[in-house]
């Protein structure tokens, strides 16, 4: 296995054992297997789904049960390369899209490998994630970075691929007019990407002040208070939704125009009451949203050419040993995005 001189035998990472406790511990350096490659990971952003990892030990039906490394928004460097890769790609700089699709089923083949029931996905337990010092990936997911793009912007290409996914499945094109309800990352950038293609009128729908500013700043020709602001009522051609309230996404609905489409991105209550007549009669499509598919080549451009802006979204930077802390403030209403930043140590080298 080619791989730099830095490669260590073993790695510090980031361990949940417990709901809101996380332990940084040595643990073997993974292996890459064939077509895979070791990526040093350098900047790391903070999901919203690890958090709730932290709080709850669960997201829905994923239940945390043996200690479970977090993070898979990832921007890092190849370290070591498998079999059947280049090895000049050692020392590449790169993005991570942390799906591992089987590549084997309908889904896959059919180009919807977001879909493929055997997905792996680090942070997803049992598959460990990127708050670690080494990641095991596939080599064609791991993507070139452009020399002017930093550590930071190039780990909320996550999340920025979840707005071009978004903004994609609603059919935004040059004219649209969009409303996003939810002013998280995933809403900011959501709105990014819709004025990034073409969106005229991009509305963001959000109660905290601090955020609707940060919308406007990327994107969102308007910002309304949900609470005091009603939002137009059969105006919109696309809904996204990234609350997952449902008062947002009963609000979002009426907003839309007939034969609109509302896509449906945030993670709230399991069951929402639904206004059927509406749906049926205005003939309004509403789709469900899981990950990604093929949005890295276009994030990377969007953010390279500057036509999306990300490097200010970032809040704040934390190491590995400040990652509990990190937690805790992940819902502070100042806090947009959080990265952590993990810094290579001197060790064995592998063998």
């Amino acid at each position: 296995m080619p791989s730099s001189p830095e490669v260590l035998a073993t790695m510090r990472a980031a361990f949940l054992d417990a709901p809101q406790q996380i332990d940084i511990r040595d643990t073997p350096t993974p292996q890459p297997g064939p077509h895979e490659v070791l990526v040093r990971p350098t900047s790391v952003g903070l999901c919203g789904s690890d958090v709730h990892f932290w709080e709850h030990g669960r997201v829905g039906d994923l239940v945390v049960e043996q200690p479970l490394i977090l993070g898979h928004e990832v921007a890092g460097v190849i370290a070591a390369v498998g079999e059947g890769v280049d090895p000049a790609r050692i020392a590449e700089r790169v993005a991570v899209d942390p799906q591992r699709p089987c590549r084997r089923c309908g889904y896959c083949l059919g180009g919807q490998y977001n879909l493929c029931r055997d997905v792996e996905f680090p942070s997803a337990p049992p598959v460990h994630g990127a708050f670690a010092e080494y990641i095991a990936v596939p080599a064609d997911f791991a993507f070139a970075l452009p020399d002017e793009m930093s550590d930071d912007e190039a780990a909320l290409l996550e999340p920025l691929s979840v707005g071009i996914a978004a903004v994609r499945k609603a059919g935004v094109v040059p004219g649209s007019r969009v409303l996003v309800t939810g002013a998280g990352p995933i809403g900011i950038l959501t709105a990014a990407a819709a004025a990034a293609f073409g969106a005229t009128e991009v509305v963001v729908s959000d109660p905290l002040e601090t955020r609707r500013e940060v919308a406007l700043a990327h994107g969102a020709t308007a910002a309304i208070d949900p609470t005091a602001e009603q939002i137009p009522e059969e105006h919109f051609h696309a809904l996204v939704d990234a609350s997952g309230a449902p008062r947002a996404i009963d609000a979002g609905i009426r907003a839309l125009r007939a034969g609109g489409t509302a896509v449906m991105v945030g993670m709230g209550s399991d069951r929402i009451d639904l206004d059927l007549f509406r749906v049926q009669s205005r003939e309004l499509r509403i789709e469900g949203l899981f990950r990604y598919v093929d949005t890295w080549p276009v994030a990377i451009d969007l953010v390279s050419t500057g036509r999306i802006s990300v490097a200010d979204l970032v809040s704040a930077a934390v190491g590995l040993d400040d990652l509990n802390s990190a937690m805790r403030r992940n819902g502070d209403p100042d806090v947009m995005k959080i990265v952590v930043r993990i810094q290579p140590r001197d060790s064995r080298p592998l063998g």
